[in-house]
């Protein structure tokens, strides 16, 4: 299946009545399904059929020429994944069961209350957007394989996992649900959420804004706009950034910061898919699809009383959990390699190549910045090379060597000094001698050998390494 959304489809009207195709079509643009074709000759609809693809059809049953009642059957069986709504102004309930048995998603009697009707067809194009996940996913589990690879290449990875919400994100792209990111800073939430907006073939924009530090005037101006004279300054009347993203997606970076009174405006827009520009009374329809990223534990937020509950389930019916870098770490050669290229191409000047030891150095490094700290320190060194065709792993040594020693002041400060070598309660106790025979034996095996590498882990100088060693080998001579 093609990249198009499920909401760039039309949902078809087929009504003998001009004006109920009118009035129809108006009262779904108002609710934000936009996309909208009517056919008021039930003649032209089987063609019609096999040469367009759309959403649902809703049928009157009673039409000259060829009635619902004969078109139904045939669409069921021609066209299954179309859901139709049948529409008529018979009561009698042998009707309504009929066109189920056919095969009709439901079953609307004339005149229709506007909320029943437009809930209806809400209704039926989240059913089959969730089929198309579905089926979506189980062909991406049963193949292996990426429909859409090209989306996702300025994402360099290797990863099994990552591959995977790749193929779980490529299985939502038909749904206009909300998409929550979660992640380390650094991990590629923003690159993620670019993805994600590709896939949908929203025909709108992609619309960013880092919600971080703004108050709640701020986020309000910004997110809905204002109207002229709404406030001190407002000269003119300006549009927000829900308007800007009409008909494709709007992205909401850090939303872990986001205030209370903010949580709730959104939660409005997510609700009632509408707003009010500041200094309105008047409503403005919303047709948004929104993702948000955060790097903080919004679980965590809620027990607190930071987070409101009912916004985090809003915004995690699709949820992205980004692995950090420290875990996916076959994708280090294939950063490295990209990120030694753009930055010689950006500094012009000749590419230089990355010793083989370097790969062991950063695979042993916790990476606490991920995939943008391996980037500032690729460019940093890339700046640093004067001559020669290898690139020097000195800056990478020293960037690394300068983090341990805050890293362990910070958990001093905290009172959380700890490591995953020290012996559990009621185990034997090494000595000294033993315990720096495992710590150096270690260092070495995780070093493949490189003793420059094993000091750097160590914390230590590479001469302080040789007289261990030497002191080592001399003790178990004797």
């Amino acid at each position: 299946m093609s990249l198009q959304s499920l909401n760039t489809l039309p949902v078809l009207l087929v009504d003998d009545e001009a004006s109920v195709l009118l009035s129809s079509k108006m009262l779904l643009h108002s609710v934000g399904v936009r996309n909208v074709e009517t056919l008021e000759d039930s003649r032209e609809l089987m063609p019609y059929l096999a040469r367009h693809r759309v959403a649902a059809i809703v049928l009157d049953l009673f039409m000259p020429y060829v009635t619902g009642n004969q078109l139904l059957p045939e669409i069921v069986q021609q066209y299954p994944e179309i859901p139709v709504i049948v529409m008529t102004a018979s009561q009698e309930v042998e009707t309504a069961v009929a066109c189920m048995k056919e095969g009709a998603f439901d079953y609307l009697v004339k005149p229709v209350e506007e909320s029943r009707y437009t809930s209806c067809v809400k209704r039926v194009l989240e059913v089959r957007a969730l089929r198309q996940q579905l089926g979506a996913m189980k062909r991406s589990l049963l193949s292996d394989r990426l429909d859409h690879p090209d989306v996702f290449s300025s994402i360099m990875t290797a990863n099994r996992k990552m591959r995977s919400l790749f193929q779980y994100m490529e299985a939502i792209a038909f749904s206009n649900e909300p998409i929550l990111i979660i992640g380390e800073t650094g991990v590629g939430k923003g690159l993620l959420a670019e993805a994600a907006h590709r896939l949908s073939a929203c025909p709108g924009k992609l619309v960013q804004l880092n919600v971080a530090g703004a108050d709640d005037a701020l986020f309000s101006d910004t997110l809905f706009g204002h109207r002229k004279g709404a406030f001190t300054g407002a000269d003119q009347a300006r549009e927000g950034l829900v308007a800007q993203a009409a008909a494709g997606t709007l992205f909401l970076d850090e939303i872990g910061d986001l205030t209370i009174t903010s949580q709730v405006k959104l939660l409005r827009l997510l609700q009632e898919q509408s707003y009010y520009p500041l200094g309105s009374d008047v409503p403005k329809n919303s047709d948004i699809r929104i993702l948000c990223a955060t790097h903080q534990d919004l679980r965590a937020q809620m027990s607190q009383g930071q987070f409101r509950s009912d916004l985090y389930f809003r915004l995690s019916v699709h949820q992205i959990e980004v692995p950090p870098l420290r875990e996916r770490k076959e994708d280090i050669p294939l950063l490295l390699g990209h990120f030694i290229e753009q930055a010689a191409h950006s500094m012009k000047k000749p590419a230089p190549t990355p010793p083989s030891e370097l790969l062991t150095l950063l695979a042993n490094h916790h990476f606490p910045g991920n995939v943008r700290e391996l980037r500032a320190m690729v460019y940093d060194a890339v700046a640093q090379h004067r001559s020669g065709p290898v690139l020097s792993m000195e800056s990478f040594r020293g960037v690394i060597q300068k983090q341990r020693i805050p890293a362990r002041l910070a958990k001093k400060e905290h009172g959380t000094e700890t490591h995953p070598l020290i012996v559990p309660e009621g185990a034997p106790f090494p000595t000294l001698k033993e315990a720096e025979t495992e710590l150096v034996t270690e260092a070495l095996r995780r070093a493949k050998g490189n003793q420059g590498i094993a000091a750097a882990l160590l914390g230590i100088s590479r001469p302080a390494l040789n007289r261990r060693l030497s002191r080592l080998k001399t003790d178990s001579a004797d």
